[in-house]
């Protein structure tokens, strides 16, 4: 029997108070993903550095979910420097996952949008698997990912990140 993908989509936009030059240059350096990654995923970029960002560009991770290692590979499958960009798995824990980094000027800074399709394993059962395992997992981490981006640029106009 077959069972179509359930595709989900994550949305969440920031205001960072420093050009688009300065945002897209500080998330196309792959150094800085661990940085904006929570510690209790204990991620780790496997990819020597240094990290050539560019279309077709292949980086290597590992990370914990419920204590157990994953890796996780993805690809730079868009690449318009100062303006976005977009890595989609290649191998890992999710069915599917593309997440697009959008940059857009606003004022004298930058509205960062990142907009994420996946799809979750469980086939039947993915229906109890999204909203009990993984939802809520990945709100957190894209809540410390906007607390994490104010810390480093300052508060934007509105001082928080929006859903």
């Amino acid at each position: 029997m077959f069972y179509p993908l359930q595709i989900h989509e994550l949305r969440r936009e920031t205001r960072i108070p420093a050009p688009p030059e300065e945002v897209f240059s500080f998330f196309s350096d792959a150094a800085n993903l661990d940085r904006l990654t929570p510690a209790w995923l204990g991620f780790r970029i496997l990819t020597p550095p240094p990290i050539v960002m560019r279309r077709g560009a292949l980086i290597e991770y590992s990370l914990k979910l419920y204590g157990v290692r994953f890796r996780w590979e993805t690809e730079i499958k868009a690449w318009e420097p100062c303006r976005r960009f977009v890595d989609e798995q290649i191998r890992g824990p999710y069915l599917y996952w593309s997440h697009e980094h959008l940059f857009t000027p606003e004022g004298e800074g930058t509205r960062m949008a990142d907009h994420v399709k996946y799809a979750v394993p469980g086939f039947v059962f993915e229906p109890l698997i999204h909203p009990l395992f993984i939802k809520g997992r990945l709100e957190r981490i894209f809540e410390h990912r906007g607390r994490t981006i104010q810390h480093i640029f300052g508060p934007g106009p509105a001082g928080e990140q929006r859903p």
